[in-house]
């Protein structure tokens, strides 16, 4: 393939044998990963729509056990389903390093500026978490939404190492993918900067539907906010740190506060 790419969208424009091939790629490769699971949380919602009751009267689970009372098979199921989730993230490093790119680094995926990327993130976690928070709690009571249960793991001692780790995986398969690549590769179809972000943010919105029409809509805006910060900054490093956290205090916040505090639903 012939190859310079613009830094963050890839902006030189393929031929169109490169640009078929190209598509192809970025098909199979949402496929295999968080198209497939647009797809699944379509038919998802398809059926909690049609189902009898409102949607805040049904629940959407997290992370749930695979073994009920099986905890060390439980264990290998969660840490097979971690890894095994990761599998896309390494396929697009293996696909940038045969362009010629330096692998996750062309997406500034690396540890080159471990505490500007923390901080950023931080930041950014801090902003989207509380309007999150906000907007999720007016979408349930409103009927757009189920309940969000973050988590549902037997009370064991791996229980919040497995939910910081499967935060961690949900942040760099997602941030990798749907910004970091995606854009790179429409860039050199051809696709403008708007209809990038808009691919970008609806894709994010789409895998999140399963949790209702509040989960839809907060997510693509926080796809459009994600897609603005990384063209600013030319790095995935901060959003994956701010992904990272807004998992981690949900899933562990929600463990910790679920049944303490009466302003958090539970199922």
């Amino acid at each position: 393939m012939r190859a310079e790419t613009g830094a963050v969208d890839g902006s030189l424009r393929e031929t169109a044998p490169e640009r078929g091939i190209l598509r192809s790629e970025t098909l199979l490769v949402l496929a295999l990963s968080l198209g497939a699971s647009g797809v699944s949380a379509l038919i998802s919602f398809i059926g909690s729509v049609t189902r009898p009751g409102g949607l805040k009267d049904q629940a959407a689970t997290l992370n749930a056990s695979h073994a009920p009372g099986r905890p060390w098979l439980d264990l290998a199921w969660q840490l097979f389903g971690i890894a095994s989730a990761l599998v896309p993230v390494l396929l697009v490093a293996h696909l940038l390093t045969r362009e010629g790119a330096p692998g996750l680094r062309a997406l500034g995926l690396d540890r080159t500026r471990p505490w500007q990327d923390l901080g950023r993130g931080a930041l950014v976690a801090a902003g989207i978490g509380s309007a999150g928070l906000a907007f999720y709690l007016a979408a349930r009571a409103g009927g757009f939404n189920l309940t969000v249960v973050p988590e549902a793991l037997p009370h064991v001692w791996w229980k919040f190492p497995v939910l910081i780790l499967s935060a961690l995986q949900n942040a760099v398969l997602e941030e990798v993918i749907v910004v970091g690549y995606l854009l790179r590769r429409l860039g050199q179809l051809g696709w403008s900067p708007a209809g990038a972000l808009v691919a970008s943010s609806v894709l994010r919105g789409s895998y999140h539907l399963y949790q209702g029409v509040g989960g839809f809509i907060g997510n693509m805006v926080m796809g459009v906010v994600f897609v603005l910060l990384y063209r600013r900054w030319g790095r995935v490093g901060p959003l994956v740190a701010a992904h990272a956290l807004l998992d981690v205090v949900a899933f562990v916040g929600y463990a910790l506060l679920a049944g303490h505090v009466g302003w958090l639903p539970t199922r």
